[in-house]
């Protein structure tokens, strides 16, 4: 389905798990009939934990749970912590799950990576927030600085379908197996927030979170501000960034200066100068690993969600962005990332990025174009379609379409 702005919408950022984890904890606790959850990460300590606490708190009173969990970013749950929540009703699904050889896992490529929660159809959080500890200041120089968005209004209709979408997929990929129920109804206006989803997948939307960007950048008359933790984007894309500066907008980058992975800075810094070159300001966040995918142009467009910007966002995972329009919100990410930028951040010169370019400019030409490359080739390596499996409370994945979870949509027109 495509999707479409909805008018009348409420939206409150996130910052960190801080924030997050306590709103969408107290969200589910209040859950009434139906809790959907689609994450990349489950980690088995005190946010892991305190999660499966509370959805077998809420599955234990007859709460419809279902939760989906990446085969590569959730591998590793133990057997009883499963058990633990399926033996009461959760319904834990895995994307695509693959055994491990020699100990190393091999489903690195489409992967899910969209973190989503819906509540009774009425209530959603969309970010780059996994359910682990390591997105907590107290768990060390480590912790993630992230971001994430709770909404209410027309928009979870759309948020919902979307993960519904997902949920009902065959066994073997591609598209739902039924047909959605027509729409009865939205859920009341809760705020003026202007709002529309936007998703990647490899079926009918696998440009949709691009295409946003490139129409945001495109449309910037005097600011462009992005933080985002994994930057390697397509040619299209840094083509419009130079031209936003060249036109005369203010076009600022947030990257990882303190990486939690240091091949992705390496590639990110083979672009500045290229970005540089043309009035981009870089800046490097330094205080703890950036792992923010926000974006926003002018005084009104914002984006929260789980999107990179590399090949593998960009081109293989599923991911989930929410673009918002609200000068507000616009204005109070504004202010979060200037003193992001003033007290957290050590800005990037064209001098230094030109240190040592007679062999890095044919290395970067090179490394450009096989990153660039790299999803296709993916994409024929591990030759399978994505699947999920849904765990029985004795650990065994069900294959059979008895097994189907039956789920709803919240048809309940509201005043």
């Amino acid at each position: 389905m495509s999707y479409i702005w909805r008018e009348g919408n409420d939206v409150e950022l996130l910052i960190n798990g801080e924030a997050y984890f306590p709103a969408v904890f107290a969200a589910i606790r209040a859950a009434q009939k139906q809790v959907l959850l689609e994450t990349f990460i489950i980690f088995e300590d005190k946010v892991g934990n305190e999660l499966q606490q509370i959805l077998i708190e809420v599955a234990s009173r007859g709460v419809e749970v279902q939760v989906m969990v990446d085969g590569y970013g959730t591998a590793d749950l133990s057997k009883p912590f499963v058990a633990a929540m399926t033996s009461v009703g959760v319904k834990l699904h895995m994307f695509d799950p693959k055994p491990k050889i020699l100990g190393y896992r091999t489903n690195m490529f489409r992967r899910l990576h969209r973190k989503i929660v819906v509540v009774d159809g009425e209530e959603a959080f969309v970010g780059g927030i996994n359910f682990s500890a390591d997105h907590l200041a107290d768990f060390g120089p480590m912790a993630k600085q992230d971001y994430a968005v709770r909404v209410t209004g027309p928009i979870v209709v759309d948020i919902h379908r979307a993960s519904l979408d997902l949920f009902r997929q065959n066994r073997e990929g591609g598209r739902p197996r039924r047909s959605l129920p027509a729409m009865q109804g939205l859920p009341r206006f809760t705020g003026d927030a202007r709002m529309r989803v936007a998703i990647r997948d490899n079926d009918l939307h696998p440009t949709d979170i691009e295409r946003q960007y490139l129409q945001a950048i495109r449309s910037a008359n005097y600011r462009l501000v992005i933080a985002n933790a994994y930057f390697f984007p397509g040619y299209r894309l840094m083509r419009e960034l130079r031209n936003a500066s060249r036109r005369g907008v203010d076009v600022t980058l947030i990257l990882q200066g303190q990486p939690d992975m240091p091949w992705v800075r390496a590639c990110a810094k083979l672009l500045y100068n290229y970005l540089l070159r043309d009035g981009v300001s870089i800046y490097e966040y330094r205080e703890r690993p950036l792992h923010g995918k926000v974006a926003l142009v002018d005084q009104e467009w914002a984006t929260v969600g789980s999107s990179n910007l590399d090949p593998l966002s960009l081109s293989l995972n599923l991911e989930a962005n929410l673009i918002i329009r609200h000068p507000p919100f616009n204005q109070q990410l504004h202010q979060h990332l200037k003193e992001l930028v003033a007290e957290k951040c050590q800005q990037v010169s064209l001098e230094t990025a030109m240190r040592g370019s007679w062999w890095r400019a044919p290395l970067t030409v090179m490394c450009f174009h096989f990153i660039r490359r790299f999803p296709a080739m993916a994409g024929q390596l591990p030759a399978h379609v994505p699947m999920m499996k849904l765990l029985r409370p004795h650990l065994e994945p069900a294959n059979d379409a008895s097994a189907e979870p039956e789920l709803q949509l919240n048809q309940e027109k509201t005043s």
